[in-house]
């Protein structure tokens, strides 16, 4: 069975990154996980409403993917680049030997994001094949807000892997919209114009109508 895992360094990301996969793949019967990196915290400055109101959505998001295990590593937003890259490294680690996944989707390592890089570099780590061998693919994901603002040049996202969600992309709309507080309207990166354009201009170069577009690092056949 495909047993796949979503590395999200903020929830929103797995959405953004690969929502109408997950739903593809979970229609298909998949087991799909999501990997939570980071949360807000009363330290950083997040009210009580703000937190409780994220954990609301972190509960519907769940709820709609019918995600088989949602793990959460509780790291403070925005500080990755502050803790060791041992302790990092040892967390992603113990939901790696959990999940035992086949399949797992990274964020993009040139992200603009401090925080995408550095879930990045943790988690590929964690997919050496002699240590975990269930995973047999890995590929990073496109993030709007995050990919389509990393420098260009010879490390810019190119994808090489294009999955046909034409018939999950209104379902990934909708579940995006419960992320109240990150989708604005156009031209807001995280908009619901700005995803559906992508879509299209992915589903354009894979011959659908819709497709979401990915980075392959590894794969074992």
């Amino acid at each position: 069975m495909n047993n796949i895992l979503v590395v999200a360094t903020h929830p929103d990301d797995e959405t953004l990154g690969c929502g109408g996969t997950l739903l593809r793949f979970k229609q298909q019967g998949a087991q799909i996980h999501w990997l939570i990196v980071t949360e807000m915290g009363a330290a950083d400055g997040y009210s009580a409403e703000a937190i409780a109101r994220r954990e609301q959505e972190i509960a519907c998001v769940a709820q709609q993917y019918q995600f088989d295990g949602v793990h959460r590593l509780g790291f403070a937003a925005a500080h990755l680049d502050e803790l060791p890259t041992s302790q990092l490294i040892n967390a992603f680690a113990r939901v790696m030997q959990q999940v035992q996944p086949t399949q797992v989707f990274l964020p993009f390592r040139h992200d603009v994001h401090s925080d995408h890089q550095v879930a990045f570099n943790a988690a590929w780590s964690c997919s050496k094949v002699f240590r975990y061998p269930s995973v047999r693919k890995i590929l990073m994901m496109e993030t709007l807000s995050e990919t389509d603002f990393a420098v260009a040049g010879a490390d810019a996202f190119s994808p090489n892997v294009f999955i046909d969600i034409s018939e999950q992309l209104e379902q990934k709309c909708a579940i995006l919209s419960l992320y109240a507080s990150e989708v604005k309207p156009h031209p807001f990166p995280r908009s619901q114009q700005s995803l559906r354009a992508l879509a299209t201009l992915r589903g354009a170069a894979a011959g659908c109508d819709y497709a979401e577009s990915f980075m392959l690092l590894k794969q074992i056949c």
